[in-house]
């Protein structure tokens, strides 16, 4: 009789905390549906007409026009009490003319900056996810200015909806266990530049980051896909980590539904995209990373690539792919297993 009641006792247990912790799983995911609903067309376009606007040249490295995209960045966070990882008022990881004019041959650049923003995590603040966007374009040529909403303000301003649905999360009591790096990187047209310097002067070990979710335009349509715009390209989610891999996938399934494309993600694609933005240099550091990227298209390095030509509707969905992805990886019980390690 006592071993009934043991056993009975035992698998009551068991059956209740089994319960609570699908409850707590179904809570998780509703409220992750709940945030990433504050991630809309209107507030990304708003934003994105004015970060591509004539008023920012371009947004060429260490250039007027790029000084006040990274203000305009560094307001933002500050208005919505997203607080900097390096303190205060600095919101500026600086990046010397030194080092941008010893890695790139792309004429005289004069000194810029990353932007940092940080959101710690409630339960294991020590690991940290990544999710970067360049900031910079290229300028003003030939008397032309050369807007660059898809490349990159497109990513640029998917950060900053993702930061504010994650903010909003905290103000409920709701934060990620993980902590969030959200990182706007300089000279990336130059040369990778920006996050060539953060992965060589990380504000946090390289050792414990996560993942570098990297957004490289994702506002626009390209010609493969001109009969059903509901994709994404994804580059290098398998490439380290079998389990980024299937979170991305599993998640998308769960919320978004986007046809994932991942023919650039092929070892011979002649394009070499895997190689070609920020993500790259996270990756070369055995760092598990996923690029998100609408393809090229004919406005693509032109004057012509401006925020009315961007479809919104289009951004904001891709842009919750994002944010439940990271979302998930926050939050999950286990770290992101690194299990892919290239051999040199």
């Amino acid at each position: 009789m006592k071993i009934f009641i043991y056993t009975f006792v035992f698998f009551f247990f068991s059956a209740c905390s089994s319960s609570q912790n699908t409850s707590k799983e179904i809570k998780n995911a509703n409220n992750a549906e709940k945030y990433a609903a504050t991630i809309t067309a209107e507030n990304l376009k708003t934003h994105l007409y004015v970060f591509a606007s004539d008023e920012f040249e371009g947004r060429n490295t260490g250039e007027p026009g790029q000084k006040k995209a990274v203000q305009y960045l560094k307001d933002f966070y500050v208005s919505q009490k997203i607080k900097s990882p390096l303190g205060a008022d600095d919101y500026y990881q600086e990046v010397p003319a030194e080092f941008l004019n010893k890695n790139s041959r792309r004429g005289e650049l004069k000194a810029s900056e990353n932007v940092l923003a940080f959101i710690k995590g409630t339960e294991k603040p020590e690991e940290i996810i990544i999710i970067s966007a360049h900031l910079d374009h290229e300028g003003i040529k030939g008397g032309e200015i050369y807007n660059g909403a898809d490349d990159d303000g497109s990513g640029s301003m998917a950060i900053l909806e993702i930061a504010e649905a994650f903010k909003m999360a905290v103000k409920e009591g709701k934060g990620p266990k993980r902590s969030i790096l959200f990182l706007h990187v300089t000279g990336e047209e130059k040369g990778l530049l920006g996050s060539k310097y953060y992965t060589e002067n990380p504000v946090f070990p390289l050792s414990n980051t996560v993942c570098n979710l990297n957004i490289d335009m994702i506002g626009r349509v390209d010609d493969l896909h001109k009969k059903d715009s509901n994709y994404v390209y994804l580059i290098g989610a398998d490439k380290l980590s079998t389990s980024l891999h299937q979170v991305s996938d599993s998640i998308n399934t769960k919320y978004t539904n986007i046809n994932l494309d991942y023919r650039y993600n092929d070892e011979n694609d002649p394009n070499r995209f895997y190689y070609r933005s920020d993500h790259y240099n996270f990756a070369k550091q055995n760092i598990p990373v996923i690029f998100y990227f609408n393809g090229t298209h004919e406005d693509y390095h032109r004057p012509s690539d401006t925020a009315d030509k961007i479809e919104y509707d289009l951004l904001a969905k891709r842009t919750r792919l994002i944010f439940h992805t990271a979302w998930e990886v926050a939050n999950r019980k286990a770290r992101l297993a690194l299990d892919k390690i290239p051999t040199k």
